[in-house]
């Protein structure tokens, strides 16, 4: 199944060579620096930058000059690695340039610089840092799109800075007119669910002796449709015709059930184990989180239409259960609690809860136990027993311990876990750096004793010498930072999990950040996401093989139809959610290709196949490598559908900055 839905190929789009006569250039030449928007461009670590060096993050205000093998250059651009320029070219006949590794790159580093055109390769070099720049010269007559790509060499995941300078374009005439930019189809390979009933989610769920319990059962298939469950424990009730399952469970034990969903066209069951224990969170969370699309414009009409989004979309029917709402929701601490309340955007949050557990959801909300947010208010912690907060005056200082954007002397943690729980909030996003145990512990042990189960999930980028302390207290804990809808930003914190997997399993998750699929923006203005489609597919193939949580960012009420396919695969999402809760290894790193293999409780094994390169590739899991035996049976779990029994390997083509995603069992078993 396809569709042509067009996604920007490109990092950083470039204006028309229509600029020249506006700018005051001459008509036959154009400088590169003329062409390009920074402010367009989105790099989690350096944008592109015109006369200086991309370690300026504002060029305008001075910084560091270009600078490649001791030489200052005046004129050019400086980029950082996974920045592809893209320049509509029709009336330019020459490209020319110098291009280098700028010397403010750390370390021995090299660089891979690529100009192409209309797909076609037409300069290459492999550069290092210290070395003179070398010489680009190509001809453009008849090309109508030109790309100019830096990338490490192998998998490096290098931050090196990447120059083009005294880079000019030859024009025979000022007013060519843009093309426009290519883009990569969007191909849905997610089939659409059955009209039969099927059950998807996770097949366990922990929850805490006396806590209250709710548990929807994720279905699929045409409605109406009714729910029942065997062995159901004495003190849950099952709701048939929306398949909520409420009440609670008093004593630890574990229960063996049997779901069942039937409508006109059949009836399916599934194993359903319910664990009562200390543990919750016994697979990843999933769910929403509305930083990555509202950020600062969120309020309470947004969260619950969002809510009423995921359940209207159809997304509930595949395991998406938490509606979070992040900073700046935030108000006052009245007495005689201190509990701190909502602001005038969240006049009501209980009866924001209450509708969102009517849906068959669960909500989630944010908190720092600094005195002040990192979006500038109202934190866990007061310099006074009131908690009395000012709004901060002055630029921010975060991540520098000190006031506001530090820990107060009077902590409010144990007044807001008892207020969360009688609103009935279901996650806690904790968010401050460094993370450090004693704060952790603190809040964990007020989620405890509030007499519902919270997941605690920390935020943002735990320190790896403390991995042992997150996953003794917290349910989910960030490994990296911020992540955003670019190359670079997803792709070093989904391949950087490898040092963590000894601290995932079942009520433990490493977490390298939300989804940035779909429309996201940070803010009331909105885009789709700069992910290529093919980056998407590993994007959400990487998230599930390392068991992260999947927290979706964007605009629920705007999916449209392959975000939708990529979020409501029941066979991908299935590996995320798989019991044994093992987080997938990097196995092999060949170049820029890599392959992680995940353990599953049946024992079978998930296998991602990553081209990390901008060409399609061509490669192999060779079953000894992986540590697999014998022949064994392989299917596409994008498609849904069976490839076939290979004997020593599976090789296959994969697209550039692509995946693909396959689980094999052993010859001869189901």
């Amino acid at each position: 199944m396809k569709t042509h839905v067009l996604f920007p190929r490109l990092i950083l789009p470039v204006c028309a060579f229509a600029l020249v006569a506006l700018r005051g250039l001459a008509a036959e030449t154009l400088p590169l620096g003329a062409c390009i928007d920074p402010r367009q461009a989105e790099n989690e670590l350096a944008r592109p930058a015109v006369d200086k060096s991309a370690k300026t993050e504002k060029a305008d205000k001075g910084g560091e000059p270009l600078t490649i093998a001791g030489q200052k250059f005046e004129h050019g651009v400086g980029t950082q690695l996974e920045t592809t320029l893209a320049l509509a070219v029709n009336g330019a006949t020459r490209f020319t340039a110098l291009a280098g590794v700028d010397d403010a790159t750390e370390g021995d580093a090299t660089v891979v610089f690529t100009v192409e055109a209309d797909g076609k390769t037409l300069w290459r070099g492999e550069l290092h840092r210290g070395e003179k720049p070398a010489a680009v010269d190509v001809d453009l007559q008849g090309c109508k799109q030109l790309l100019l790509s830096v990338e490490d060499a192998g998998h490096a995941q290098s931050r090196a800075y990447a120059d083009w300078v005294n880079a000019d374009f030859t024009l025979d005439t000022p007013k060519s007119v843009q093309a426009p930019l290519a883009a990569e189809e969007a191909v849905i390979l997610t089939p659409p669910a059955p009209a039969e009933p099927r059950i998807n989610g996770p097949r366990v769920f922990g929850v805490h002796p006396g806590s209250p319990f709710l548990y929807t059962i994720p279905a699929t298939g045409d409605r109406p449709m009714t729910f029942a469950a065997d062995k159901l424990p004495e003190g849950l009730v099952l709701d048939a015709a929306t398949g909520h399952i409420t009440g609670t469970l008093a004593k630890p034990a574990g229960y063996d059930v049997t779901l069942r969903a039937k409508n006109a066209r059949g009836e399916t069951t599934a194993p359903f184990h319910i664990e009562v224990g200390e543990k919750i969170a016994l697979t990843p969370p999933m769910g929403w989180n509305s930083w990555n699309c509202w950020a600062t414009s969120v309020d309470q009409d947004k969260v619950l239409r969002s809510a009423k989004a995921m359940a209207t979309s159809g997304l509930v029917e595949h395991g998406w259960t938490y509606i979070n709402i992040d900073d700046t929701w935030q108000g006052t601490r009245p007495g005689p609690t201190h509990a701190l309340q909502g602001n005038e955007k969240f006049p009501d949050i209980k009866a924001l809860c209450d509708a969102i557990h009517a849906l068959g959801l669960k909500a989630g909300i944010y908190s720092t136990p600094w005195v002040t947010s990192y979006a500038g208010y109202a934190g866990g912690s007061a310099e006074n027993p009131e908690g009395t907060w000012t709004k901060p005056a002055g630029p921010k200082k975060v991540n520098r311990d000190i006031l506001p954007w530090a820990i107060g002397k009077y902590s409010f943690a144990a007044a807001d876990a008892k207020q969360w729980a009688e609103w009935g909030i279901d996650y806690l996003k904790y968010d401050w750096s460094p993370n450090r145990p004693p704060e952790t512990a603190e809040m964990a042990n007020a989620l405890r004793a509030s007499g519902r189960d919270i997941v605690f999930s920390l935020s943002n980028n735990a320190p790896f010498t403390g991995a042992a302390d997150w996953a003794r207290l917290a349910n989910c804990w960030r490994t990296t930072g911020d992540i955003r809808d670019s190359w670079g930003s997803m792709t070093r914190n989904g391949f950087s999990q490898d040092k963590w997997r000894p601290f995932a399993g079942p009520g433990h998750w490493n977490d390298p950040d939300m989804l940035v699929v779909g429309d996201v923006g940070w803010g009331p203005k909105l885009h789709a996401s700069r992910l290529t489609p093919n980056e998407q597919y590993t994007h959400i193939s990487l998230w599930c093989l390392l068991s992260s949580p999947l927290l979706i960012g964007c605009d629920l009420e705007k999916l449209d139809a392959f975000t939708l396919s990529l979020l409501s695969n029941d066979e991908v999402l299935a590996i995320d959610q798989d019991p044994l809760g093992k987080q997938a290894a990097q196995t092999v790193v060949d170049g820029r290709r890599q392959i992680w293999v995940k353990e599953l409780a049946d024992g079978s094994h998930a296998i991602g196949l990553f081209n990390l390169s901008r060409r399609p590739d061509t490669f192999a899991a060779v079953w000894s490598q992986l540590g697999l035996t014998g022949p064994q049976r392989v299917r596409d779990l994008w498609r849904q559908k069976d490839l076939g029994v290979f004997k020593d390997q599976f090789s296959t083509e994969v697209p550039p900055h692509g995946v693909v995603f396959v689980r094999v069992w052993p010859e001869g078993e189901p």
